[in-house]
C-alpha cells in the first residue's frame, strides 16, 4: 500500500520483513515482484533483478519477465530486456515462435 501512494522508500522496508518472514508461494512471488517493482522505482534495479530470479510460482504467468524486463532496461541492460520480453512474447504468438526466439537469443549470444 505504501507504494502505491508514493513512500516507496517505507515500503521497501515492509517488503523486506514479509519476505524474511515467510509467505506462502503464491504470496511470496506477488511479494517479491511488488518488491522488485518498488526498488526498481527508488533507483536499485540491480537488486530488482535478483528478487526477479526468486520468482517462482507459475500462477504469476508472465508477470516476473515483464518486470524483469523492465528492471534490465533500467540497468542499462536493453538487449537483455528485449530478450527477455521476446522470449515471454513468443509462446503467444500463433506463428514464428521459433524464429523470434531465435531472434531474443542473438540479441544476447554471439553469432554462430
Amino acid at each position: 500500500m505504501r507504494d502505491s501512494v508514493g513512500l516507496e522508500h517505507d515500503a521497501d522496508g515492509y517488503y523486506q520483513m514479509a519476505v524474511q518472514a515467510g509467505l506462502e508461494p503464491e504470496r511470496r512471488g506477488q511479494a517479491l515482484i511488488q518488491w522488485a517493482s518498488t526498488l526498481r522505482n527508488l533507483g536499485r534495479p540491480e537488486r530488482a533483478i535478483e528478487l526477479l530470479a526468486q520468482v517462482d510460482d507459475p500462477s504469476m504467468g508472465d508477470a516476473p519477465r515483464a518486470f524483469l524486463a523492465l528492471s534490465l532496461s533500467d540497468a542499462g541492460r536493453d538487449r537483455e530486456a528485449l530478450r527477455v520480453a521476446l522470449e515471454a512474447l513468443a509462446p503467444h504468438l500463433p506463428r514464428y515462435q521459433r524464429a523470434v526466439n531465435a531472434y531474443a537469443r542473438l540479441l544476447t549470444e554471439p553469432d554462430e
